[in-house]
């Protein structure tokens, strides 16, 4: 028997105290088993990556040092500000590099049964 949760339904991380999803059996942040599913979540749910961004900053060998701020905002269908968070400061040297990778994974329920024909 799977447990129902309402969808968007948020819970804490035991292990690292990342907010996360209730519907997760993996902590997407430190990678924690929360509880065991047989079928690996494969079964009931669908993952997808609509989003992924990546990008390097590398300052030029004699410049100065870059400081950075890694700043997420979310937005709803009206432009309106649900979420705006400063995930991470920082600086990088002229001989120093950081890549950055932003990624949106969606979990969509799959059908209870799937129909084939003969």
């Amino acid at each position: 028997m799977s447990r129902r949760t309402v969808p968007g339904q948020a819970r804490t991380c035991p292990l690292c105290k990342a907010t996360i999803l209730e519907s997760a059996t993996v902590c997407p942040a430190c990678r924690h088993h929360l509880r065991f599913d047989p079928r690996g979540g494969q079964l009931e749910w669908s993952s997808f990556v609509p989003l992924r961004v990546e990008g390097t900053l590398r300052p030029p060998v004699d410049g100065e040092a870059w400081e950075y701020s890694i700043l997420l905002t979310i937005k709803d269908d009206r432009g309106q500000e649900m979420a705006r968070q400063v995930l991470g400061v920082g600086a990088v040297k002229p001989d120093e590099e950081r890549t950055f990778e932003l990624s949106v994974e969606v979990l969509a329920p799959k059908p209870a049964a799937e129909v084939t024909t003969a």
